[in-house]
């Protein structure tokens, strides 16, 4: 369920990302780089490849919802990613060419605040699947490979 609310939420974002009046300044956004002029929310720094990017991440949340393995290794993995996008933008000026995606500032917060919250969501689906029995598979696939 995890993955699957986080995928519909990154699939929702990338729409927003293209849509004037969620986003300001659609008609300035660059496909990427730090020349994009587009703010989701009017703060989120976006182009055309971050909000792409969105999209298939959240493809991928949705996907990995059928699996409860995959499901884990999207919002663990996916956080890790998050994590890394975090220093990578607090790393990089906003004005630099490695600036492609573009990040700014408070692109950089939320990131760190998905990534922290996307591995505490795996690892609350792990504990909570400990509890009932299922973790790492449920018990009935045990019994069929056995």
């Amino acid at each position: 369920m995890f993955s699957l609310a986080v995928g519909i939420v990154f699939v929702l974002v990338g729409i927003a990302g293209f849509i004037p009046g969620i986003t300001e300044g659609v008609g300035e956004m660059t496909f990427a780089g730090p020349d994009s002029d587009a703010f989701l929310f009017g703060v989120f720094a976006v182009s055309i490849l971050h909000n792409l990017v969105h999209l298939l991440f959240g493809v991928a949340g949705v996907a990995a919802a059928a699996r409860a393995t995959a499901s884990r290794g999207y919002l663990i993995g996916g956080g890790g990613v998050y994590l890394l996008l975090w220093i990578y933008g607090v790393g990089t000026h906003d004005d630099s060419a490695a600036n492609f995606v573009p990040l700014n500032s408070a692109d950089d917060w939320l990131h760190l605040g998905l990534g922290l919250g996307m591995i505490g969501l795996g690892v609350l689906a792990t504990a909570v699947e400990r509890r009932r029995n299922v973790y790492p598979e449920p018990p009935e696939e045990r019994e069929a490979r056995s």
